[in-house]
């Protein structure tokens, strides 16, 4: 008998005190290999570094499925949110809207990978038929213990369809992502430029490194020492972003433990100091810029450690593209093109999920109208 055979009698969809309180091969058998950031081994680096849980408002629980004997048939990594910070898709209007009204917007529950503005897969499935469990599951969550609202964020495209037979309202937004066109090397995607725009980004490239050497690390070759020096690049800029950094510093360790092979660091050394740095994610279809920063200003090193290095990265290990994270239209000149992304969410409240379908309607039409206005403006030749 299938897992999708199997009568609801013996199914229990449950809360979970962590994704650490489950077997890694038994997460991981859900996740598969496409996307790190709902591995096993990121989620509970996030846990064990106490980059959530007490005290950050990201409570770990996560809701699964098991079958009678216990296995695991499938699960959503969710948090219990009591604020909207970390998340990259901006409710706050949202949240003001239901307090005005005499509501009360907080806690919600979160689904999502902490802090990570990647696609992915936010139900984890043996089989695409127990996708009504969890959602369900998430909704009832959510009832039974005041919770407003359950949001999946960064969600793949091939599960938005399961997301809207459960009658969750979705929602778009654009990144720039690079698109690998079965390029050679760096030179044959400058080839695809306009000439002006070939010349700019040689000549960013060729200022950005002047005077530095450049060092790309993985797995054992990344030290402690050299987490040392990203610490202090990711915590300038979370201190400029965010206010307070959401990773702790053991995270980068852990991290480096649990899932090195699948990272790779870009450090910029001035005379033997580093002095910038850049951290990538690897993926089955794509590379993920997640983290930068640097303790001292050159001018484009930011476009060359996050985007271009980046690019060569793909190129060489024939990934289909690169996703370097949230916003930035600056990306766009770089040869980084809009493309959509979806969430999905459903409210408890008639009233106000009614108010918000009307909200994202009008939203959802700008989202395309801005598309196709960037789509029109890449630095690429125009096709015959």
């Amino acid at each position: 008998m299938s897992d999708a055979d199997l009568p609801e009698s013996e199914l229990t969809v449950r809360l979970s005190p962590s994704v650490g309180s489950f077997e890694r091969d038994d997460w991981n058998a859900l996740v598969g290999t496409d996307n790190p950031f709902v591995s096993h081994e990121f989620l509970t680096a996030m846990e064990d570094s106490g980059s959530v849980g007490e005290g950050t408002g990201w409570d770990p629980v996560p809701i699964v499925i098991t079958d009678e004997a216990g296995k695991l048939l499938a699960a959503m990594p969710s948090y219990a949110k009591g604020h909207s910070q970390g998340e990259y898709v901006f409710d706050h209007s949202w949240a003001d809207a239901l307090h005005r009204a005499g509501g009360q917007y907080y806690p919600k529950l979160q689904i999502a990978s902490p802090f990570t503005p990647a696609s992915g897969p936010r139900l984890l499935l043996s089989n695409d038929a127990l996708a009504p469990h969890l959602l369900k599951g998430a909704e009832a969550v959510c009832l039974q213990n005041n919770l407003s609202s359950a949001h999946a964020t960064f969600i793949e495209p091939d599960q938005i369809p399961l997301f809207e037979a459960g009658d969750w309202l979705i929602r778009d937004d654009i990144q720039f992502h690079w698109l690998n066109r079965g390029y050679d090397n760096f030179d044959g995607f400058l080839a695809a430029l306009t000439s002006r725009k070939r010349k700019d980004l040689r000549k960013e490239r060729a200022k950005a490194v002047e005077g530095l050497r450049i060092a790309r690390l993985k797995g054992e070759d990344i030290k402690q020492e050299h987490w040392d020096a990203f610490w202090v690049f990711y915590q300038d800029t979370g201190a400029r972003k965010w206010g307070t950094p959401y990773l702790t510093r053991e995270a980068f360790t852990l991290l480096g433990e649990r899932m090195g092979d699948q990272m790779i660091l870009i450090l910029a050394y001035d005379d033997g100091v580093p002095v910038a740095g850049a951290l990538n994610f690897i993926g089955s279809e794509a590379l993920y810029g997640r983290y930068w920063g640097c303790t001292k200003d050159v001018r484009f090193l930011h476009f060359e450690l996050c985007y271009y290095q980046a690019i060569d990265i793909a190129i060489e290990l024939g990934l289909p593209r690169v996703e370097a994270g949230a916003q930035g239209g600056h990306k766009l000149a770089r040869g980084y093109e809009p493309v959509q992304t979806h969430s999905a969410h459903w409210l408890a409240e008639p009233g106000f999920k009614a108010a918000v379908a009307d909200f994202l309607a009008r939203e959802r039409e700008g989202v395309a109208t801005d598309q196709l206005y960037l789509g029109d403006r890449t630095p690429f030749k125009a096709k015959d």
